[in-house]
């Protein structure tokens, strides 16, 4: 089975139906694909199981719901009909807003394609990811599955979604962050962008730096300079370079008779061979 057969299709479809409203041709708007358009019981309509949105801005399904209420729904969602009930294939913010705007009925597109399970998740996961309407943890889950699912490398999913093999790899390192990070991102109070700098850090740390770009809104390039001045700390002041006296240098001169020099806070003792070494020695033992 293809990844993502018959997607294409049916998203056709919901185009063409889009199109036939705004065509004057009565012949067209008669067609077979604008038939398949139906005033469908909201109640009886149900959310795909395998959506792998999982958050929906509440004020704009009220800004989509006025809309809706005020314009009509333009764009019909598709449905696949299951017994005397209807799945959910595309369009879960549209229905959402229907139940929002409390109307009793939505237009939609019955779908004449028969689906299973996993054709229904291939559909849910792939037609938010071309829409973009999954938040970046969302997406790293999405690409997840389909590459559990369908056991397929980095590279061919992004052929199959028409996205970078980089972007699909970094959107997957976020599912390393810990929870709270990544419902930081669900939230959007950091950007993937901040989410990026932290893969790979302690739990631990990555709690704390989240809070401090929070707190005091650093952008990306901001996080990115902190962090760096965390990893690489300013080495200390260095110590100022010790002036010596000429009266002890000369004394030192007196009675140290192999060729010597004092380099800040370094004696160095020149011993060019043995015999030196055993003056060396010598001078030492009588004192």
């Amino acid at each position: 089975m293809a990844l993502g057969k018959g997607l294409g299709q049916i998203l056709e479809e919901v185009g063409l139906a889009y199109e036939s409203e705004m065509q004057e041709d009565e012949n067209f708007a008669q067609g077979d694909v604008a038939e398949r358009i139906r005033e469908l019981d909201v109640q009886a309509i149900d959310p795909n199981p395998y959506q792998p949105r999982k958050h929906f801005d509440e004020a704009r399904l009220s800004e989509l719901a006025d809309s809706i209420r005020e314009h009509g729904l333009l764009q019909p969602v598709v449905v696949v009909a299951r017994g005397d009930r209807y799945l959910l294939v595309a369009g879960e913010r549209r229905l959402r807003a229907h139940k929002i705007a409390e109307l009793p009925t939505i237009r939609a597109i019955v779908a004449e394609v028969d689906f299973d399970n996993l054709r229904m998740r291939e559909l849910a996961l792939i037609e938010n990811i071309q829409r973009e309407n999954l938040n970046a943890v969302e997406l790293a889950h999405s690409y997840q599955e389909l590459l559990d699912v369908h056991e397929i490398t980095h590279e061919g999913l992004a052929q199959i979604v028409h996205k970078s093999r980089s972007q699909i790899t970094n959107t997957l390192r976020l599912l390393s962050l810990p929870a709270y990070a990544q419902q930081m991102i669900v939230d959007q109070k950091i950007t993937q962008g901040h989410a990026k700098i932290l893969v790979g850090l302690d739990p631990d740390k990555v709690t704390v730096l989240i809070n401090t770009i929070v707190g005091q809104k650093l952008s990306v390039r901001e996080t990115e300079n902190l962090l760096k001045k965390q990893n690489n700390p300013a080495r200390k002041t260095a110590k100022p370079p010790v002036a010596y006296s000429p009266d002890l240098l000369q004394k030192l001169e007196q009675i140290l008779p192999l060729k010597h020099s004092v380099k800040g806070r370094k004696l160095e003792i020149v011993l060019p061979n043995e015999d030196a070494l055993i003056k060396f020695i010598t001078l030492l033992e009588k004192n």
